[in-house]
């Protein structure tokens, strides 16, 4: 398994049409990474026959809240045959609810309940996967800046939870860019939540753009990634500074560590 670089189309060649947009990327020879898709034209997007890797896999109820965890793996189990339909094993989740990105009911602080619901919804999510063949990753959000109210948001907790659960088909989302805003540490938290990672995104600090625009020493981050042995797939899910070309671009030369390491193991 060779690393796989991905990029969000929801936030580049913004100009463009999404279709358009999904083609240019492909083109650049990057995996296509989406939000929710239940708006979108499915049939369109198939007849692309870009590669496709990873999208929102829930659209309602909160993971932590046991009065709507059942939502989670509801609209989940609806939206696998779209998952299916453009060739999409990764599937994201939240610790709790968002709406338009922030959190849907804010709570600041997480009881125990709450820790057993989300434990016990992702077990749920995991056997939801392993019958279909598609993998949950919890993403873990920073609740500084992006996400206040969002329980159990932190890396280390969403990396304890998908360590408890301890199910093939449920993983890490670990974003390095909410990472740095709430934790830092970035490549010690690699290293400790490794084993159990299904997908890395990147963006950088302040402002959510591509790799060299903030404090993050991605190329360092690469690097340690090669070290350690990381074959998955690392996803862009930031805004271009500038022109989206020269964005790609800049991410690619950043995580270059890594694709030289895949080049070694083919």
């Amino acid at each position: 398994m060779s690393t796989q670089l991905a990029v969000c189309a929801e936030m580049v060649f913004l100009d463009l049409p999404l279709i358009d947009r999904v083609k240019k990327l492909d083109q650049a020879g990057f995996e296509i990474e989406l939000w929710d898709i239940r708006d979108k034209d499915l049939s369109a997007l198939a007849a692309t026959d870009a590669s496709f890797g990873s999208m929102t896999g829930y659209s309602e109820g909160s993971l932590c809240d046991a009065d709507s965890a059942h939502e989670v793996v509801r609209t989940a189990r609806e939206l696998i045959p779209a998952a299916k339909e453009l060739g999409i094993s990764r599937l994201v989740v939240h610790p709790a609810q968002l709406i338009d990105g922030q959190a849907a009911t804010p709570r600041f602080r997480a009881t125990g309940q709450m820790w057993l619901t989300a434990a016990r919804t992702l077990e749920e999510l995991g056997r939801l996967g392993e019958e279909h063949e598609v993998t949950f990753m919890l993403e873990n959000l920073n609740t500084i800046l992006d996400h206040p109210g969002i329980p159990l948001g932190r890396a280390k907790d969403t990396l304890a939870l998908v360590k408890a659960v301890d199910h093939p088909n449920v993983k890490m989302m670990l974003d390095l860019y909410h990472a740095q805003i709430g934790e830092g540490n970035l490549i010690e938290l690699v290293r400790a939540a490794l084993p159990h990672i299904g997908e890395i995104q990147v963006a950088d600090v302040p402002g959510r753009c591509e790799p060299g625009t903030g404090e993050i020493n991605y190329r360092a981050v690469a690097q340690a990634l090669a070290q350690l042995g990381y074959s998955g797939p690392v996803g862009m899910e930031a805004y271009a500074s500038a022109d989206s070309q020269g964005a790609i671009a800049a991410f690619a030369d950043a995580f270059e560590p890594l694709a030289q390491l895949a080049g070694r193991n083919r």
